[in-house]
């Protein structure tokens, strides 16, 4: 469960995940290609199939990026403040099929020049040691087998990316996108249906300032890690307990809401984030979201560097 519902009354972490989660505007899959599609990946039999352009995700963090999202956020004292956070982009996967991955092929042949020399440099003719020497710190996250032996189920790794540098040496999530997309034109054209159901993101959020200003607040310096999945193959399938707010933004005409599945939280301390009164729902929600993403980075068998961070920090 990601937006609490025992109470009326939301706690702040339910308005920190309302405010962060992007809502992408949903497009169509015509007829005929909804009958080509990956039947491993979509395994539903449905007339209409909507999608998502990653353009359009990537959409949704320009703002963010330049000038932080708002939370609204309640203090224990009845005050209340704007707590702004700017997104970094934490960790990325993208798995393509192999059809998927002839067309970027094909496309970057007829594309500019300097689309077509970035897409050559990640896909030149080269020994697995050098693809693996190439990817450099982008693929420090996974273990060689997944790269050396793509399967129907997985796919064929297009893209990863694992942050390792320090926070105040990174660049927010909207130019970091604007650079890979520089190796990796895909990241710009792909759809949500030409990813395998492993494509997924982390999002780090990390807090900049509150309005008004003038006081510093030692429980607002909490930072987290948003998980989200990145193929249409779990756009229908998000827990039940989720069904009402989805429900509620497409009535509203909001497109499609990635939601995250999974959650780590950074300097979370005092009672600022948890509501006091839902018997403590907020506290299990986030071990949950815990619980979930570190499942996932198990059966990928990735090595993700802020979560582990976030996770051992916890402990201290």
């Amino acid at each position: 469960m990601v937006f609490g519902k025992g109470s009326m009354k939301k706690s702040n972490l339910d308005r920190f995940l309302h405010c962060t989660t992007p809502v992408v505007p949903p497009q169509s899959l015509p007829k005929t290609e909804v009958r080509s599609l990956n039947r491993i990946w979509h395994q539903s039999e449905r007339e209409k199939v909507e999608f998502f352009r990653l353009s359009d995700l990537w959409n949704c963090y320009d703002e963010w990026s330049a000038y932080g999202a708002g939370v609204p956020i309640r203090l224990t004292n009845g005050e209340s403040l704007v707590q702004y956070y700017v997104p970094y982009l934490s960790a990325i996967q993208i798995f393509i099929s192999r059809s998927s991955l002839i067309r970027l092929r094909d496309e970057s042949e007829y594309g500019e020049s300097e689309t077509r020399d970035s897409f050559s440099d990640s896909y030149s003719e080269e020994s697995e040691s050098d693809k693996l020497s190439r990817s450099g710190a982008s693929d420090e996250g996974l273990e060689h087998d997944a790269i050396l032996h793509p399967n129907d189920r997985l796919g064929y790794l297009y893209l990863q990316h694992f942050e390792r540098s320090a926070p105040y040496a990174r660049v927010p999530l909207m130019d970091k996108i604007n650079e890979l997309a520089r190796r990796y034109p895909g990241l710009m054209s792909l759809r949500s249906v030409d990813l395998s159901p492993a494509s997924w993101m982390a999002v780090a959020w990390y807090p900049i300032y509150h309005i008004p200003m003038g006081r510093t607040i030692k429980d607002l310096s909490t930072c987290f890690l948003t998980y989200h999945t990145l193929s249409s193959s779990f756009q229908d399938m998000e827990p039940e307990e989720n069904g009402g707010e989805k429900e509620r933004a497409r009535k509203e005409g909001e497109g499609l809401t990635l939601l995250p599945f999974g959650l780590a939280t950074y300097k979370m301390q005092g009672n600022v984030w948890l509501s006091e009164d839902d018997h403590g729902q907020d506290q299990e929600r986030v071990l949950s979201l815990l619980s979930v993403a570190d499942s996932w980075l198990k059966q990928l068998r990735v090595q993700h560097h802020d979560f582990n961070y976030f996770s051992r920090m916890a402990h201290r």
